[in-house]
């Protein structure tokens, strides 16, 4: 992976939420996590990750901000956050994105570093992969550079609060609008993404862009990750959080094993041996992939004796293994 832990994150977890009749948004849990969490584990690598809001728990430190006034806005937010912030990117999060990822992240930052090499002579910057086609709209005298980058949604709509940004500039345009209007609390977000030069990078994902600003949001995303070909790597992530163990699982592999015990052992064997694999790993510091093959094995070779004990009885008729013969 590319060096780009030179990074801070502004996570936004203020606002009033409405439309959830003033429901705690960032604190809601989907697939077992809350929101906030879900969003924290997507830059878990950021050297400063700043939350803006009223305190609650997080499974990870971060550093702790409130608007002022309270409830005064994205801009009175973002401007709280970057005080707390010194990284020459900052990464800027809503915080309702159940579906956000590390992989979603990293091609923002990617996109930001490449924004800050000089364009091409003609204004045509060359693309990169995933990214959608960029704004061409320049500021004035602005062409040498961009600002940072954007998502960009399955719909076209650009998404501020899912982006990457050059501190320089982002703190430059703030006290911009503050010298326009004396203030930035109320001030919707445009008024700062005007005098932004940004890539637009395309979601990739569809999803990474989805927030949850009603309760039928809350319940489409609770119920997508509990659709097959998600619930079981939403459970696994949420049970790590939830113990709050770092460790790559190769879910597959331990599906075998499990598999392959119960069928050759018995149908108990396989939580028990899955469990005795995390033991191992934990106690000895044990690499889980290795002692995933070395039950397997292990479950293999004891299938393979029980199908040759009863083998001969099976075939012939005769006795099973450790009966003495009939005189």
């Amino acid at each position: 992976m590319d060096d780009l832990t030179d990074y801070d994150t502004i996570v936004l977890a203020g606002g009033a939420a409405r439309r959830l009749g003033g429901a705690d948004k960032p604190a809601l849990s989907v697939g077992g996590r809350p929101l906030l969490d879900r969003v924290l584990a997507a830059c878990p690598d950021a050297a400063i990750t700043v939350v803006v809001g009223p305190h609650r728990p997080t499974t990870r430190t971060v550093v702790r901000a409130l608007e002022d006034p309270p409830g005064g806005g994205p801009l009175a937010a973002l401007d709280a956050g970057l005080r707390h912030t010194t990284a020459p990117t900052v990464l800027v999060l809503s915080a309702d994105l159940p579906f956000l990822t590390a992989a979603t992240v990293h091609t923002l930052l990617v996109a930001a570093k490449e924004t800050s090499a000089a364009a091409a002579p003609d204004g045509a910057s060359a693309g990169h992969d995933g990214a959608a086609p960029r704004d061409e709209t320049a500021r004035p005298g602005s062409d040498a550079t961009r600002d940072g980058a954007m998502l960009r949604d399955a719909s076209g709509r650009d998404q501020p609060l899912v982006a990457a940004y050059r501190a320089e500039p982002l703190r430059r345009e703030l006290a911009r609008v503050r010298a326009a209007h004396g203030t930035l609390a109320g001030l919707p977000l445009r008024a700062l993404m005007n005098g932004l030069q940004l890539e637009r990078v395309a979601d990739a994902t569809t999803t990474a862009s989805f927030d949850c600003d009603t309760w039928e949001d809350i319940s489409a995303a609770r119920a997508r990750i509990r659709e097959h070909g998600n619930v079981l790597d939403e459970w696994i992530t949420a049970v790590k959080a939830e113990l709050g163990i770092e460790l790559d699982v190769d879910t597959a592999a331990l599906l075998d094993l499990a598999r392959d015990a119960a069928h050759g052992v018995a149908r108990p064997a396989a939580p028990l041996t899955t469990f005795l694999i995390g033991y191992a790993a934990g106690r000895q510091g044990r690499d889980v992939q290795e002692l995933t093959e070395r039950a397997a094995a292990l479950a293999n070779r004891w299938a393979a004796e029980t199908e040759q004990s009863a083998g001969p009885a099976d075939a012939g008729g005769g006795t099973g293994a450790g009966t003495k013969p009939a005189e």
